[in-house]
């Protein structure tokens, strides 16, 4: 008697579950947001957001942090162990993982990309911000000049 009640509980659990992915996939492009700042505060920006979804209850292996200019004081203190550690702690994805936009590409995707479009050529921020679209699961935050970003993307933002 008891396997006959486990089969019938499969069976509906087993019919839902191909219906469910599709319907993110659906709906698969992130929530994009614009925290307004200029290229100097852009990475200060970034940071308040980093803090705010850490505070809210994302995990900090969630969230990948991006820089078009200078890189975040982390990424450059992590590479001076060297390369090699700092990929192992972005493949580990336990901690928010901080890229330069040069670098973005090798990155993995995660739930929450956040942008900090502080400096840098143009051509790294139009690089960097769809790269960023496409590795973000949910949400993709870009703290920079709206008009630059804009302008970089050629759309309102």
């Amino acid at each position: 008697m008891p396997p006959a009640q486990r089969a019938p509980r499969d069976t509906p659990v087993a019919k839902p579950e191909p219906s469910a992915p599709a319907a993110p996939a659906a709906s698969s492009a992130p929530q994009i947001q614009l925290i307004p700042a200029s290229a100097e505060g852009a990475l200060d920006a970034a940071e308040e957001a980093v803090d705010l979804l850490l505070d809210t209850g994302r995990a900090p292996g969630e969230v990948l942090v991006i820089t078009t200019g200078e890189p975040h004081p982390w990424a450059a203190h992590e590479l001076s162990f060297g390369d090699a550690a700092y990929w192992a702690q972005h493949d580990a994805g336990d901690d928010v993982f901080y890229a330069d936009a040069s670098v973005a590409g090798r990155v993995a995707s995660r739930p929450v990309v956040v942008v900090a479009v502080n400096g840098g050529p143009d051509a790294a921020a139009a690089a960097a911000l769809p790269l960023a679209l496409g590795r973000a699961g949910t949400l993709l935050i870009v703290c920079g000049d709206p008009q630059k970003i804009n302008a970089v993307l050629g759309a309102g933002v």
